[in-house]
């Protein structure tokens, strides 16, 4: 029995039984349905979910790191997703965050998941409620977000032995672009006259990002001595000289922090950084908000940490 057909029948009995009732007409509807009820099926309805995922404009990256999660708790609960109760994903994630000793905001990050994808099975009328409606926000503790210090970027600039590896640090502290808008780049893509560049964010959309005269000359000299013929902004350093990737770049950063002793040095940390700096020197946050390309200004909020020297003499200044 199809689980439409299931909710068909609970919702024409709702006016005739009590609330005991049809819950007991539910589970025996469920439990004749797990008869017809297969592994494929679980699986076919996480494609479809994942297929709806790729047309809201979610990346590859994100929709294998849904994949992943999903199959993970449907593997270790061994039942067809349209049997699983809220009980059962209780004891999946508190089992999940015992064995593995991982933080709160990870096992927070796996509900979200979760009820995205049991949401996506309400809303289709696959299954009658989500489990995952009662299992509340996991409470973590709030940390502040490192940024890069002007000393820190120095160094790693200074440690650059390629112009390429220069240049992108470079973009990445001027314009806080994301790293996957960065790789995605062509060089058709920039407009050296008005120093700025158009990037494809998250959900598809477009939107202006702009660099300082320092990244503009550093670009230009990269250009000018790459001798293949890629149409992308960056590629590799050796032949075939093909797009630069995400792992790449993430690589070469950790590697430059090694060297030059900075702890957790990673792409995104410029993004942050870039954020701080703007909201610090007084560029109003519906401004970096969309230099970010944020959706919601809390979001960007998140992002910018305001520098702890400045709130002791913002103090000082209208406190006393």
């Amino acid at each position: 029995m199809e689980q439409d057909q299931i909710n068909i029948i609970m919702y024409k009995m709702a006016d005739v039984l009590d609330n005991g009732q049809l819950l007991r007409l539910r589970e025996t509807l469920e439990d004749l349905s797990k008869n017809n009820a297969t592994e494929e099926d679980s699986i076919e309805l996480l494609n479809r979910f994942l297929s709806t995922k790729k047309l809201e404009g979610r990346s590859e990256r994100t929709l294998i790191y849904y994949s992943n999660i999903i199959q993970k708790m449907l593997i270790s609960l061994d039942k067809n997703v349209r049997s699983i109760t809220t009980d059962d994903l209780r004891k999946y994630l508190a089992s999940y965050q015992s064995k593995r000793n991982v933080s709160k905001s990870s096992v927070d990050n796996i509900r979200r998941v979760m009820s995205s994808f049991f949401n996506w099975l309400e809303d289709e009328n696959y299954i009658l409620k989500s489990p995952v409606r009662r299992i509340h926000k996991i409470k973590t503790t709030s940390s502040v977000k490192e940024v890069y210090t002007d000393d820190e970027i120095e160094r790693l600039r200074d440690f650059c032995t390629e112009i390429r590896d220069l240049t992108i640090i470079d973009l990445l502290s001027s314009t806080g672009m994301r790293i996957g808008e960065l790789v995605n780049l062509n060089i058709e893509d920039v407009d050296f006259v008005e120093r700025e560049c158009i990037v494809l964010g998250k959900g598809d959309k477009e939107r202006i990002v702009y660099f300082d005269a320092r990244t503009k000359i550093h670009l230009q000299e990269y250009l000018k001595s790459r001798s293949d013929d890629n149409v992308a902004l960056f590629v590799g350093l050796r032949k075939p000289y093909n797009r630069i990737t995400i792992n790449g770049i993430e690589l070469r950063i950790r590697q430059l922090g090694r060297y030059v002793g900075i702890k957790r040095c990673h792409p995104h940390k410029f993004r942050r950084t870039m954020a701080t700096v703007a909201i610090d020197k007084g560029m109003p946050i519906e401004q970096v908000q969309k230099l970010l390309g944020h959706e919601k200004i809390d979001t960007t909020l998140h992002y910018a940490m305001v520098k702890q020297s400045n709130v002791k003499n913002a103090h000082r200044k209208y406190i006393g």
